[in-house]
């Protein structure tokens, strides 16, 4: 099998029920894979055996249903405006001929009345609601009924009954309700449209940051290709105000990059050699070459990308519920409103009976029970995508509210990963660095490098030892400026004769902090102490306190010493550490928490992590750690900052929380203006809804679900 996954932008869908449809139509097919159609962004996810089916078949078949299928290259922006003037200039034309009928209706009673009104009601039943009849055609034949079914079903039934009326010369006609109800539910089919269009709005916006092209060195020349044509090693140059084309790493140059559209983080980074880069990041300052490391669909945009459109097509768990309904719903409602016809038109007269059939049919409502989960969910992941927040899965959404504890790896999640000096103790501490860095300059231990490093950021100049000797288990020994230097533990000390009496209290404290402590002497003298250790990360603390403010148990998980992981977590306030964790034991530490009845979420950034990663009942990976990490996360954390873990808990909760309100407002409508309709308070009260304020009502259902979903719009990170 040779497979294919492509992307198809679908125009002509009118509710959720169409991409149901379309969905159904193309699992059928052989050599379709798996077939994921959104209706909220109007896209369709195939994945494909090029063996058995071609892409020209698989858009053959969509356009028969009645639909385009465009791909999502092509820009469909113009296309989809195109239709939303069209359908604006529609409704307009029924609008103008509706207000007629509804002004004649009202009017004394003359010979030829009800001809003038079928005359002004027979364009809006056939040309603004053919798209209503074209839609019940394509609904039925694709074995799904939709909204286009009651709408076509309910309009059809008042104008062909008021034709009857018209010619027979008796009898009420109802040409007010039957325009009323297809130019009402036209104009709630555009504000539907412009409001959906809005929610995948950053996918797209991310899409747009792709350059098209990119200028690269090859055979020694300067050339300017296609991005598509960019390949794995090539030499890529950048200038000032140019987007990124590709991802890879710095060889030549210094500048700042705006990472803001792919991390949520709006200071620019700054970048140099060995530094990596991300396709659709904006060069701020200086020019740069780097190499090509991954192009086409294996940047971070791209998989971004893809991540983002995956989760908005695929189902969380409790859209199972609406699915059910709504493949019922139609032929109940049609059922329902037969029922109350006949029931009416036996106790009461055939214009009541009309009345309230057409009036169940306008106000019954599928679509806000097929939107009410994925505009949600759009909405939600667009909100993670633009803070760097990517949400994988979205059955995490249902999994993420009974979270109780939240496991941290240490190294590289809570602290950077890298040391560092973090204390200099010394009555002359430039000297004491530029005498440590120049012995230290040619180690290649992680210590000797942090002490480097620590001289460069001070701008301490030193320079070459002239000889240097690693000493494992206690030091270094080196020859700087015709002096002997050592530097190393207490047994290097008292093996050379060297008295640290001095710097006994100072010493003492630093180990107790879990730190390593280096003595520095030059010359058979003592000058002072360098302590080491691996920092926390600026906003780790707060992470933390934000996370126990949610009322959740924070567990630090560490390969170090019970020592050293004690010192970091009381730095951070956690009181329940599991310390001298080896890798391949992180699994069976999530397991036991587990087995206690805890909901856990691991956060990490490592290959070792990737497993327990996994195993959690809720996996975040540090978007900086490695690949494996990342793949195995159910949300990424692309900033690689420790308090998007309770933001992305707190968007996840939200997210849920719209999708319920959602749901609940979708099956309470559908629950109480049902019978409303059919004239349940009609005996009793006299109350009676016409078909156009049932119409009317329908549309609000709609609107009142998306915009709901909106509201999300207003969230921010923790």
């Amino acid at each position: 099998m040779k497979e294919k996954e492509v992307v198809l932008q679908i125009l002509g869908m009118s509710c959720p029920s169409c991409s149901e449809g379309i969905q159904a139509s193309l699992a059928r097919m052989e050599g379709i894979v798996e077939a994921k159609v959104n209706f909220a962004s109007r896209e369709a996810i195939i994945r494909y055996d090029e063996e058995k089916i071609s892409l020209d078949k698989i858009r053959a078949a969509i356009k028969r249903g009645g639909y385009e299928a465009v791909e999502q290259v092509e820009d469909t922006t113009e296309k989809r405006r195109k239709q939303v003037r069209d359908r604006t200039m529609l409704f307009f034309f029924g609008l103008a001929l509706t207000i007629a009928v509804l002004l004649i209706s009202y009017l004394p009673e003359f010979p030829e009345k009800n001809y003038v009104l079928l005359a002004l009601a027979t364009p809006v039943q056939f040309v603004v609601g053919w798209h209503f009849y074209k839609g019940a055609y394509l609904s039925i034949k694709n074995r799904f009924a939709d909204m286009n079914v009651l709408v076509a079903l309910s309009s059809s039934a008042a104008y062909i009954y008021s034709v009857y009326s018209t010619f027979s010369l008796r009898g009420t006609v109802f040409y007010d309700a039957s325009t009323v109800v297809i130019t009402t539910i036209t104009l709630g089919m555009l504000l539907e449209e412009m409001a959906v269009e809005r929610t995948g709005e950053t996918v797209r916006k991310l899409m747009a940051l792709q350059p098209k092209s990119a200028t690269i060195v090859r055979d020694g020349e300067e050339r300017e290709i296609s991005v598509d044509e960019v390949q794995v090693g090539d030499t890529v140059i950048v200038r000032p105000g140019q987007r990124i084309p590709v991802d890879g790493a710095v060889t030549e140059g210094r500048t700042f990059v705006d990472e803001s559209m792919i991390t949520g983080e709006s200071v620019p980074v700054e970048k140099a050699a060995g530094e990596t880069l991300y396709s659709g990041t904006i060069n701020k300052t200086g020019t740069l070459k780097f190499t090509a490391e991954k192009v086409g669909l294996e940047t971070t945009l791209a998989q971004i990308v893809r991540l983002a459109r995956e989760v908005q097509a695929s189902k969380a768990p409790i859209q199972r519920i609406a699915d059910k309904v709504v493949n019922i719903f139609v032929p109940l409602v049609v059922i329902i409103a037969v029922a109350v016809f006949l029931v009416w038109h036996f106790a009461v007269n055939d214009s009541l009976a009309l009345t309230t059939m057409v009036s169940v049919l306008a106000i019954s409502c599928p679509c806000a029970l097929g939107i009410a989960t994925p505009a949600a969910i759009m909405i939600g992941v667009d909100d993670g995508a633009e803070n760097g927040i990517l949400i994988k899965n979205n059955a995490i959404l249902e999994v993420v509210r009974n979270l109780d504890t939240v496991v941290f790896d240490k190294t590289g999640t809570l602290t950077k990963g890298k040391l560092e000096v973090t204390d200099i103790v010394a009555e002359d501490k430039y000297q004491l660095l530029q005498f440590a860095a120049a012995a230290e300059k040619w180690s290649e231990h992680p210590i000797g490098q942090a002490v480097a490093r620590k001289a460069e950021t001070e701008k301490t100049g030193f320079g070459d030892p002239d000889s240097f000797e690693a000493l494992p288990g206690f030091g270094v020994i080196a020859d700087v400026l015709g002096k002997k230097v050592l530097i190393g533990n207490r047994a290097l000390m008292a093996n050379n004769g060297v008295a640290i009496k001095g710097f006994e209290i100072d010493i003492q404290r630093l180990e107790n902090e879990a730190k390593t402590v280096l003595i520095v002497a030059v010359s058979g003298k003592a000058l002072g102490v360098l302590a080491i250790s691996d920092t926390l990360k600026e906003h780790s603390k707060e992470a933390v306190d934000t996370l126990h403010g949610m009322d959740l148990r924070v567990v630090m998980l560490s390969g170090d010493t019970k020592r050293t992981a004690e010192a970091i977590a009381r730095q951070l306030g956690i009181t329940e550490v599991l310390a001298e964790v080896v890798p391949s034991e992180k699994v069976e530490e999530i397991k036991k928490l587990q087995s206690q009845g805890r909901f856990v979420a691991m956060v990490g950034d490592g290959i070792n992590d990737a497993p327990a990663i996994t195993q959690a009942n809720v996996g975040m990976a540090i978007g900086s750690g490695t690949d494996i990490a990342i793949e195995a996360g159910d949300i990424v954390l692309m900033k690689d900052d420790p308090r998007d873990v309770a933001s992305s808990i707190d968007l996840s909760k939200k997210t849920l929380s719209k999708i319920r309100q959602n749901l609940f407002w979708a099956f309470f409508y559908n629950v109480i203006m049902i019978p409303l309709a059919a004239g349940l308070l009609y005996l009793p009260l006299g109350v009676l809804i016409p078909p156009e304020a049932a119409a009317m009502s329908m549309i609000l259902s709609d609107i009142t679900v998306v915009g709901n979903s909106m509201l999300l719009r207003r969230w921010k990170p923790r």
